[in-house]
């Protein structure tokens, strides 16, 4: 398997942006974008094929690759592990936990439902 081979490469679309966008969660941010989705993947490929190649030249550890990764289906919350694996890809395009992203879900769900008071308390029903 070659190293590309162990990073997720996500085209999709951008609503704000009219167009494809290519990114590596977890590593290397927006990066590509066009038209054309298989053109914009094409960029993607290249692009991570010039990071490995200059953090390999500096000696600098690549960063670990989330293809093929097992995701356990839980973190204190039991949950199927296609939903685990695409909280985690998502929070890795924010920058951010697993935990604290999930939280932000929640929690935003929670205000819109009326259901978390102003003191940060559930209501119960």
């Amino acid at each position: 398997m070659k190293k590309k081979d162990h990073y997720l490469k996500i085209v999709e679309w951008s609503e704000e942006d009219q167009c494809y966008v290519g990114s590596i969660p977890g590593w290397i941010g927006k990066c590509c974008h066009g038209d054309n989705e298989e053109d914009v993947y094409r960029q993607l490929c290249q692009i991570l094929d010039e990071w490995i190649e200059i953090y390999e030249n500096d000696n600098i550890p690549l960063p670990p690759g989330i293809s093929g990764k097992k995701f356990s289906g839980k973190f204190q919350l039991r949950v199927d592990s296609d939903l685990h694996k695409a909280l985690a890809i998502r929070a890795m395009q924010a920058n951010e936990s697993l935990n604290s992203f999930c939280s932000k879900i929640l929690r935003k769900t929670i205000l819109q439902t009326g259901h978390l008071k102003a003191n940060n308390c559930i209501e119960r029903d």
